[in-house]
């Protein structure tokens, strides 16, 4: 199922969840417009669900996070972004039914 935004509406959203993944200040992806490319394939796979995209988007930042330049390495940034995605996760408030 496609989600349907005009460019408009999908640009504050993006913009939004850029933000919220804070892309502008520890940049994962290699050019904005690779970012929102992600960010429209994220929200379509989560039916428009903001926070389930954000979820995602922050473990996919989570998985990679050592950069190292000229033998000079940055601290890995897996706990930061998990920490974050944490405040995105559902939770299952379903009852279990029993025997």
């Amino acid at each position: 199922m496609s989600v349907i935004y005009d460019d408009d509406a999908f640009y504050k959203v993006a913009d939004f969840i850029y933000r919220e993944i804070r892309e502008d200040q520890i940049p994962y992806f290699e050019s904005e417009d690779v970012c929102y490319s992600n960010i429209k394939h994220y929200l379509e796979k989560n039916n428009g669900d903001v926070n389930a995209t954000i979820y995602d988007l922050l473990i996919v930042k989570s998985e990679s996070s050592v950069i190292s330049v000229s033998g000079l390495s940055t601290q890995d940034t897996a706990g930061y972004f998990k920490r974050l995605a944490s405040k995105y996760k559902r939770f299952n408030s379903g009852t279990l039914s029993g025997g």
